[in-house]
């Protein structure tokens, strides 16, 4: 019999709401996945929100099982976690991660989901995503050991950056970011806190993650000569201002643009999206990423939670909707 669920949709810019979905019965190679917990990705989905998505990527920035179309009314997000409810054997009763909107259940492929590793919290899985970016951004970038590497932005994907950065043998990583509780995040994923204006220069790699002119131009500050800026953000419909004079031509310095919707080059070869996301969630054993969980709400605050973060009226990193008892 077909089940009900429950849907966040963005009915227009800055307006959400909650509509219920009927759920066809799975077929032979599908699964029926009861949600646990979402993430709000914080940068994408408040642009999203917004209705900041320029016309030019609508079919760029389209999520995996999205319904609608930019900017509304449209159905978006990927970061859920939820156990297998129908199913082929081998993942029945599994929890699991899939790229799906915000849900209370659906039913996908089962080549959608990849199973939760037993030593990751299902909560902590919702940032899988977000891990996943940040691995391929590590294969664009290609730290050596021993770099001095800065990371611009102290947001979601900054952070997630940062914490597997902190695993390369003798890199010294420093986190900038003008919030000043960064540095509390910054000190339990092991790696070193710098406003803006203290920054440490002389790098041989920074990652931008700010989503700002500012945090970039900060970015090509801090280099060294002939060092590269890894540029992560994502700034929708939003001109950048960019001062190319003083040191850009006569150091050499690097701009070079990474993104998670193909694999490396480095790694395009030998790594399928399936093994990138694999291997996001086999990080995810390490309970340092537990403190970019910074909230949590019901599914049904869903629309005020987008609504607040983006007028930043409700900081965040990765904010955590929870569906039982929707």
């Amino acid at each position: 019999m077909p089940r009900t669920a429950h849907a966040f949709w963005l009915r227009a810019p800055g307006e959400g709401e909650i509509r219920p979905v009927t759920l066809p019965a799975p077929g032979p190679d599908e699964v029926l996945v009861r949600a646990r917990f979402s993430g709000v990705s914080r940068g994408t989905e408040t642009l999203v929100f917004t209705g900041g998505v320029p016309e030019s990527q609508y079919a760029a920035m389209r999520a995996p099982y999205q319904e609608g179309d930019f900017p509304a009314p449209v159905k978006y997000g990927y970061l859920s976690v939820g156990d297998v409810e129908a199913g082929p054997d081998h993942l029945r009763g599994r929890t699991v991660f899939c790229l799906h909107p915000h849900q209370s259940a659906y039913v996908v492929p089962v080549d959608a989901v990849v199973v939760v590793p037993d030593g990751v919290p299902a909560a902590r899985a919702v940032l899988a995503g977000t891990v996943e970016t940040a691995v391929n951004a590590l294969w664009d970038a290609a730290p050596l050991v021993g770099d001095r590497v800065s990371v611009v932005g102290g947001g979601m994907v900054g952070c997630a950056v940062a914490a597997l950065l902190a695993r390369f043998p003798g890199v010294r990583v420093e986190l900038v970011d003008p919030d000043e509780t960064r540095a509390g995040v910054a000190a339990a994923l092991g790696v070193d806190f710098a406003a803006p204006a203290a920054a440490t220069g002389g790098r041989d790699l920074v990652v931008h993650a700010s989503a700002t002119a500012a945090g970039l131009q900060r970015s090509l500050e801090l280099l060294r000569p002939e060092g590269t800026v890894v540029e992560l953000s994502w700034y929708g419909d939003r001109p950048v201002q960019l001062s190319l004079g003083g040191v850009f031509h006569s150091g050499r310095l690097t701009v070079r643009s990474s993104q998670v919707g193909a694999v490396a080059p480095a790694r395009r070869g030998s790594r399928s999206y399936a093994d990138r996301l694999a291997l996001a969630l086999d990080l995810l054993a390490d309970p340092a990423f537990d403190v970019l969980l910074s909230g949590e709400s019901r599914f049904a605050e869903l629309p005020d939670v987008l609504a607040r973060l983006s007028a930043g009226d409700l900081p965040a990193l990765c904010h955590l909707i929870r569906y039982d008892g929707e």
